[in-house]
């Protein structure tokens, strides 16, 4: 890896140039970032997974930057273009914005306005112009008059010159480099509904007209305006004004008000209008999209890892409900590994006869399958199974709502066709919400991230990227928690370091053809799976009861060496070391420290012995709703219990057992101003909100959880607090999508009696 890398990003992200040439001499070997963060600290200095994401990612753009900049190089030298001093400047050049305006003037463009001129021998006129002596610009053009070359009078001639002059301008390298800090600082954002659709493109009544600076513009309202334009119902424009804009360019080509310089002034105006305002504006437009994006999908990503390090039940026997009025609950009852022993369906809100004979029914299956739990989810008619459930006193079974966004997907899909071909969909989803309680991690790894529901305008940002940061989160937690490899599924193997699809589908043949693994040394035996892949995975995965208790660890094989000599060392074996804290007590790391083995990776070890293969995620509490059980229930000022099930830039929506998500905007996340609501809450989070207000025909709830709310409509309690140099107060509310559910639109609305538009869709029946 070359030297300028590490070094440029090292002073970029400041950080020691050892570590990051570390890094990326261990990406170069394809080794994963929870690998590299886990057991190669000596070698890195100890960075950690954000830190190694950050080098990873900037190594891709430089890698990019000088990739383009060798296209560019060779473009020119095949055209007989590239001279030394051009050259020079092509390799001098940082960013990509910075190389692509230094290759704009000499890039194969399509015929201009400029180009005609040319074609008619008017480049030598617009020489002459430029230079802006004293002379008469008519007599300048005078000789350049020819009716075979289609210049019939000498403005003729002047126009053409002034439009060569116009693009040399906005060709220029510090012109654009102006005219970008312009738009990037000064850049306004301004949306209007297009003519005859303000009734069909009511959802974005708050943009018909409306400005915003650029710069100040959060994600949800950048992506709002955007989404507005892609279905035909807004313009949206970044704007500057003209005259600053071209009284930055004017000092860089005006020399003086000869009229030989008013022409060239002329010629600069119309640069910047016709040419410079739209290139800037489109550049504009891509790099606030990015932020947008950047930011939208961050807060997917940090969402999704609060909701996958939920706490898990753990391995119990749950009896788990997909509630139903009409048409039933759907009910599994699930071994304490998860494996599907029955199904069947019940009927307890279809008159008291099937009442009672769904009672009958549940007491016999939780006494005959030795049920521990019920698992109930939260969907329609969710509240009243629960209460159904509760009515039944079971002893020592304890009820738990359970969040089953994404379980229809799951249901649907391929892995759970495969995994229960003889079932239909009502079977699959009930048992995806009993496995999701007693670990949601290993189940929610089964569907797309984006269908768990807990993203900002999914739809509407890059794709790719969304891709690559939900990828790299799930495998991040994964790695974090470890797998338990002789019950692991394909799609949970498949995101551990060092594994893929292909691997994970090897180690599940081998396991269901020889048994379960005996060891981690045994993983060697898979088909495919290579020495790297095995010095690359080994250490994420488990091995509950194997005879070797470091394979139950996080401890690494290729260091169980050193704590066999350090049991050795004190006359005793490795198990001793795991269950004799004194023991552990007298070891001194320090006689352990190798080339090879730091401090670090020791005490690692030592963390590990104490509690090997724990479990970073928090111990699983039951939680139970308030008595409220429909939206009708609620009164304002009423408190409740709840449950956080997504957290945007405009606030978080909180779960309160009613079927309906309300919203807790951020200005009443608490009784101090929040800039960022991921700051005061996270997903899963339990909370104590109030209600604040209730539409009943549009199903909308909004909660707070400041000590003392203001109670009322929204409209009655007057504006929102704003930060002091907050841009102009418009819409806060876009509610993302829950993409288990139908699509439908959010609306960025900006009233109680609009902003939760679209927002607080009833729950999947």
């Amino acid at each position: 890896m070359s030297d300028p890398y590490v070094s440029k990003i090292a002073v970029e992200l400041g950080l020691n140039p050892a570590g990051v040439a570390a890094a990326m001499n261990l990406f170069k070997e394809d080794a994963t970032i929870p690998f590299i963060s886990r057991y190669r600290k000596e070698a890195t200095g100890n960075l950690d997974e954000v830190a190694l994401g950050k080098i990873q990612d900037r190594l891709a753009q430089l890698k990019e930057l000088d990739e383009r900049r060798a296209a560019i190089i060779k473009s020119l030298a095949e055209r007989n273009l590239l001279t030394e001093e051009l050259k020079a400047k092509i390799e001098g050049a940082a960013v990509l914005s910075k190389l692509e305006d230094i290759y704009l003037p000499f890039r194969p463009k399509r015929r201009t306005r400029a180009t005609i001129a040319k074609e008619k021998g008017l480049e030598p006129l617009a020489d002459q112009v430029y230079a802006q002596g004293s002379e008469d610009p008519a007599a300048l053009a005078a000789p350049f008059i020819s009716e075979e070359k289609g210049v019939k009078t000498a403005e003729e001639a002047l126009a053409g010159a002034r439009d060569i002059i116009a693009e040399r301008v906005s060709e220029d390298e510090t012109s654009r480099a102006r005219l970008r800090q312009l738009f990037s600082v000064k850049g306004v954002f301004h949306s209007k509904v297009l003519e005859g659709k303000e009734a069909e493109g009511a959802k974005f009544k708050d943009y018909f007209d409306w400005k915003e600076p650029a710069p100040k513009a959060p994600s949800h309202r950048i992506l709002a305006m955007r989404r507005g334009e892609s279905e035909g119902f807004l313009t949206m424009r970044i704007e500057v004004e003209a005259d600053e804009a071209i009284s930055l360019l004017e000092p860089l080509f005006v020399k003086n008000g000869s009229a030989c310089g008013k022409q060239v002034k002329e010629a600069v105006t119309d640069s910047y209008s016709r040419l410079l305002a739209l290139s800037m504006e489109g550049e504009a437009r891509l790099e606030t999209k990015k932020r947008a994006d950047a930011e939208a999908i961050g807060v997917f990503a940090r969402n999704l890892r609060e909701i996958l390090m939920s706490s898990p039940l753990g391995h119990k026997n749950i009896l788990a409900l997909d509630p139903g009025f009409r048409t039933g609950c759907k009910l599994v009852c699930l071994d304490s590994n998860g494996k599907l022993l029955h199904d069947d369906v019940i009927y307890p809100h279809n008159g008291d006869g099937a009442a009672a004979s769904a009672a009958g029914k549940m007491k016999e299956l939780a006494a005959r399958f030795k049920t521990e739990v019920i698992a109930i989810g939260n969907g329609t008619a969710g509240r009243e199974t629960e209460e159904f459930a509760r009515a039944l006193k079971l002893e020592g079974v304890i009820i738990v709502m359970v969040n089953e966004s994404g379980a229809s997907v799951y249901s649907a899909s391929p892995v759970a066709r495969e995994e229960f071909p003889d079932k239909d969909v009502t079977v699959r989803g009930s048992v995806s919400i009993g496995r999701r309680l007693m670990d949601p991690l290993a189940e929610l790894v089964k569907i797309d991230p984006k269908s768990i529901g807990v993203g900002q305008y999914q739809h509407d940002v890059d794709q790719s990227g969304l891709k690559k940061s939900l990828d790299a989160t799930v495998e991040s937690c994964v790695n974090s928690v470890g797998v338990e490899l002789n019950t692991a599924s394909r799609e949970l193997l498949s995101y551990v370091s060092g594994l893929n699809a292909a691997l994970a589908k090897n180690i599940i043949e081998y396991r269901n053809a020889n048994g379960a693994f005996p060891s981690r040394a045994a993983l060697k035996k898979v088909p495919r799976l290579g020495p790297k892949a095995f010095e690359q995975a080994a250490g994420f995965l488990r091995l509950r009861g194997a005879k070797n208790p470091l394979d139950e660890s996080a401890v690494h094989p290729e260091r169980y060496g050193i704590v066999e000599k350090m049991a050795a060392d004190l006359g005793s074996e490795v198990k001793d070391l795991i269950t004799d804290a004194a023991l552990r007590a007298k070891i001194d790391i320090s006689n352990y420290i190798s080339e090879e083995v730091g401090e670090p990776t020791l005490k690692d070890i030592i963390a590990e012995l104490a509690k090997p293969g724990r479990d970073p995620r928090k111990q699983f509490e039951a939680f139970v709703f308030g008595e409220a059980q429909k939206i009708g229930d609620l009164k304002p000022g009423q408190k409740l219990p709840g449950i956080v099930t997504n957290v945007a830039a405009f606030g978080a929506f909180v779960d309160i057992g009613v079927h309906q998500d309300g919203l807790v905007h951020i200005s009443e996340l608490a009784d101090t101003f929040v800039r960022d609501a991921a700051a005061v809450v996270k997903v899963g989070q339990r909370v104590n909100v109030t209600v604040t207000d209730i539409d009943l025909p549009r199903n909308r709830i909004a909660l707070s959880l400041k000590s003392n709310p203001v109670v009322g409509p929204r409209e009655a309690r007057g504006p929102r607090p704003e930060p002091a140099a907050a841009p102009q107060a418009g819409p806060r509310f876009d509610r993302p999508r829950q993409d288990n559910r139908p699509r439908r639109e959010e609306a960025p609305s900006g009233s109680m009696g609009e902003a939760l538009k679209a927002f607080m869709d009833k729950r999947r029946n």
